[in-house]
């Protein structure tokens, strides 16, 4: 699938406080990655972004990165949040596929051997939590803002917060980041011309640690950065040379 110098795979994942998920966190996505096929003939990466954590993940991260090769850290010198965090993660990795998740232990890290598959015939593989562990406010919050954004852009995923993706590096080379774009990398694809699926992954409670959204960051802002996103799809350039 590649050569032996370029991951075949990066996993990119932003942390923002999240000390004790990232030990077990870790493991586990080495474990899912190390017993691929594709593993026997390319090295992966995991990379981390860590977003102005103050809770000892900064240095538990560095800790982690002498302990396991595969491992890669960026620090931010302050909270910058979650689209930049991607978008750093994006531009240092290498991967021929860029695999996103969260670091909260709530995405299954085992569900990539199920999405992998799905890249034979699509560009971008979306995640589909159809059994949240969420409170009644965090499912609320999202349906809406999921039904909203789906009519608007016509992306038709049900679950775009779900970070948990696979991604062709084409895609994410081709993407423009800014704040809040990373709730819309579905309608952002497609605006560029690839291919998008999702599929139904797991869920699982918080066991550690804070969510760090809620209505007042996630609902409002995702509806007010869709304004924006609409006017990025009518303006994106599109255009084919004659040969």
């Amino acid at each position: 699938m590649t050569n032996s110098t370029r991951p075949w795979a990066s996993v990119v994942i932003p942390i923002k406080d999240e000390r004790d998920n990232l030990t077990p966190l870790t493991e586990q996505v080495l474990k899912v990655l190390s017993a691929r096929e594709e593993s026997k003939t390319a090295p992966f990466e995991l990379v981390y972004v860590d977003d102005g954590s103050s809770d000892g993940s900064s240095e538990l991260l560095d800790q982690l990165k002498q302990t396991y090769p595969a491992v890669r850290v960026l620090h931010f010198d302050r909270n910058y949040g979650q689209s930049s965090a991607f978008d750093a993660g994006f531009k240092y990795s290498t991967g021929d596929l860029v695999i996103t998740l969260d670091g909260d232990l709530q995405n299954d890290p085992a569900d990539i051997d199920k999405m992998l598959p799905l890249l034979q015939k699509f560009d971008l593989v979306c995640g589909w939590r159809t059994s949240r562990n969420d409170n009644l406010v965090r499912k609320l919050s999202s349906r809406i803002a999921n039904a909203v954004r789906s009519a608007v852009t016509g992306d038709r995923v049900h679950d775009t917060g779900c970070s948990l993706k696979i991604f062709r590096r084409a895609v994410v080379d081709k993407l423009q980041l800014f704040t809040g774009m990373h709730r819309f990398f579905p309608a952002l694809a497609l605006m560029h011309g690839f291919t998008v699926t999702e599929i139904p992954v797991s869920h699982h409670p918080r066991a550690h640690g804070i969510s760090k959204y809620g209505v007042g960051n996630r609902l409002f802002k995702s509806l007010y950065d869709l304004i924006a996103v609409r006017w990025m799809q009518h303006r994106c350039l599109r255009y084919t040379l004659r040969h």
